[in-house]
């Protein structure tokens, strides 16, 4: 079962009635797209072709349903947690991954795959266990895990100042530094999940349906467009020119490529 932090939250909160939806145009993808759609699930349900080492500090912005956010990553903190979560970025995962947790004065939650084969074959692949070196501090971005060496896919933004999070076990990798406004705003109307006595899914359910039982039962929720890496690595373009090949002089053996 994938982790979930092991604290509840208790509040009132309010319920707003979702609004009608629009009549839209369904138009079928192309094969080329269906083909390039099909191959990136493939390779998502494969973990172990994700396990690339992450830059030293590297940012990723977040675009979502709300608005965009940016985190600063900083892989001293939590080397594993730094690399996962950047190969998570780099494969493509948190495509319209949904907020499904959020507790006011507590945590933005988020993580569970919208494909429940994607979501079991991660559950398989956690990373061990780190100190925490840097506290949860408000808008600080977390791994979730439900015990030892439990980290898998599932991150949490702090609203507030989590102290007590720190002796858990539970290392911070980074922190908000742009549109924090943006992560204030995520839809919190559902509560915390049914798991810990609230009125929000159920992580069991999303894990086993996926996306369309949020989108049946909890269609106000916000979600993830894209997630990208913006800064700290070296862009494509700045790669090193191959060196220029040389005639061979007369009479030698030319050099081995």
């Amino acid at each position: 079962m994938k982790p979930l932090i092991l604290l509840a939250l208790a509040g009132t909160l309010a319920f707003a009635q979702a609004p009608a939806k629009k009549a839209s145009t369904i138009r079928r993808p192309s094969a080329a797209a269906a083909r390039k759609s099909s191959a990136v699930s493939a390779r998502l349900l494969k973990p172990a072709l994700w396990n690339k080492v992450a830059p030293a500090e590297y940012q990723a912005k977040f675009t979502t349903t709300k608005g965009d956010f940016v985190i600063d990553i900083h892989r001293d903190w939590a080397p594993l947690g730094a690399d996962r979560f950047y190969n998570l970025v780099h494969s493509g995962y948190f495509t319209d991954v949904s907020f499904y947790r959020v507790v006011p004065g507590f945590i933005v939650q988020f993580g569970a795959s919208p494909n429940p084969k994607v979501e079991a074959a991660w559950n398989k692949a956690p990373i061990k266990d780190e100190p925490a070196k840097t506290s949860n501090k408000p808008y600080y971005i977390t791994f979730a895990m439900g015990g030892p060496n439990s980290r898998t896919t599932e991150l949490f933004i702090n609203l507030r100042d989590n102290a007590q999070l720190d002796a858990m076990g539970f290392a911070s990798i980074g922190e908000v530094v742009q549109g924090k406004e943006v992560v204030d705003q995520i839809f919190s109307g559902y509560g915390d999940m049914e798991e810990q006595g609230g009125h929000g899914p159920s992580q069991t359910r999303l894990q086993n349906e996926g996306k369309p039982y949020l989108d049946k039962s909890f269609p106000k929720l916000d979600s993830i467009k894209s997630v990208s890496i913006i800064s700290g690595e070296a862009p494509a373009s700045a790669a090193k020119p191959a060196a220029k090949k040389r005639a061979a002089p007369p009479q030698k053996k030319p050099a081995r490529k």
